[in-house]
């Protein structure tokens, strides 16, 4: 099989732990990838891409910060939320108490300080290997919520005091749901745990998004991301994500745009205008039902992230998602690999996704 080919997914009762590893590594991987495709037009409507790049849109890498292949605050901050976790997880088994947001608000405030910004509750151990990278040192458009909301921070795990939903909350999630695809040895495990990972995500967005469809909708890419791992379809995962809703308030705009995202799939797959009835993708819900779209619809990898990249509004975010989605259905082989060779940071990316797919061995 090509990387260009469609794979034919089989729906495995217990995926092989190797299997699992090769999809934990392709959502960050299939997450930066689309982050990269999408960052030079992030800030550019349809119609301005197509002027520039022509009638289908940018359909390959184009220079960015002064380089092929550069991420964005969103894989950025995607590392960073992987950092966060193990942290915790680790945490919590040498010391049998963690609480989780306390953590992951260091882990933000370490990415803080890449972009230029101290803070007292910025904290550098040992073991902070990621602050140690100096090429993660680097402005990529942050997004100003994420910026004020950690300055702001008085106490490590402190939530946002906004009422902001921005995708700033869901585009860095996934490594959420990684790590606890990797901590479970059967699929019977999967409904307790993705309480667990819906919980985690949540309260991830809450340090920097403080509206709760924000929270909720980055509690849903975390869920789907778990299930996809396990081998479950897209559909499957959508339908496990809704399920943790319910429990919830304040659920609506998130339900509401993940059920337009299916309906319009089936009804209208794989179509570039459709794309506006689901927004431009700059808060969370809409972030994530253009993703979904794409993904739902999607016959080959690089196909769904040239569409999830060719809209008005956040691209490199839709992309980013939309890779993490179809990398943790269908594995490395599906990334094109002339878009992997020039990925910025991805010895960094790889090291991090072999450290989520075997937590024990770092711990």
């Amino acid at each position: 099989m090509t990387s260009a080919q469609t794979p034919q997914p089989k729906l495995l009762q217990n995926p092989s732990p190797d299997t699992r590893a090769d999809r934990i590594r392709a959502c960050l991987l299939g997450g930066a990838v689309g982050d990269a495709l999408g960052a030079p037009v992030e800030f550019m409507s349809r119609a301005e891409i197509l002027k520039r790049f022509g009638p289908e849109g940018i359909q390959d890498y184009a220079p960015a910060y002064g380089r092929l292949g550069a991420i964005t605050d969103d894989t950025q901050m995607t590392l960073f939320t992987a950092e966060g976790i193990l942290q915790a997880w680790q945490r919590y088994c040498s010391k049998g108490i963690c609480h989780t947001p306390s953590v992951m608000g260091y882990a933000y405030q370490r990415w803080l300080r890449t972009q230029g910004v101290a803070h007292a509750l910025q904290q550098y151990g040992p073991k902070d290997g990621l602050i140690r990278r100096r090429r993660l040192f680097a402005r990529r458009a942050p997004g100003i919520t994420c910026l004020e909301a950690l300055q702001q921070m008085q106490s490590s795990g402190d939530p946002a005091r906004n009422d902001s939903k921005g995708c700033g909350g869901v585009m860095r999630v996934a490594p959420i749901g990684l790590l606890h695809a990797a901590l479970i040895s059967d699929r019977e495990h999967l409904p307790g745990v993705a309480e667990k990972t819906f919980q985690d995500a949540a309260e991830a967005a809450a340090l920097t998004h403080g509206h709760p469809t924000g929270q909720w909708t980055a509690g849903c890419l975390a869920v789907m991301v778990l299930h996809l791992v396990w081998g479950a379809t897209l559909d499957q995962a959508v339908e496990a994500a809704l399920d943790q809703l319910q429990d919830h308030p304040h659920t609506e705009e998130t339900r509401q745009a993940i059920q337009k995202a299916v309906d319009l799939a089936q009804d209208r797959p794989s179509c570039p205008n459709t794309l506006a009835q689901l927004g431009e993708g700059w808060v969370a819900e809409e972030a994530l039902a253009i993703s979904l779209y794409c993904a739902l619809g999607a016959s080959d990898f690089a196909g769904a992230l040239r569409l999830a990249v060719n809209h008005d509004g956040d691209s490199d975010s839709t992309g980013s998602i939309t890779g993490q989605l179809l990398g943790a259905k269908w594995g490395t082989s599906v990334i094109p690999a002339p878009w992997l060779k020039p990925l910025e940071l991805r010895d960094v990316i790889e090291a991090m996704a072999q450290q989520l797919a075997h937590p024990r061995e770092e711990s």
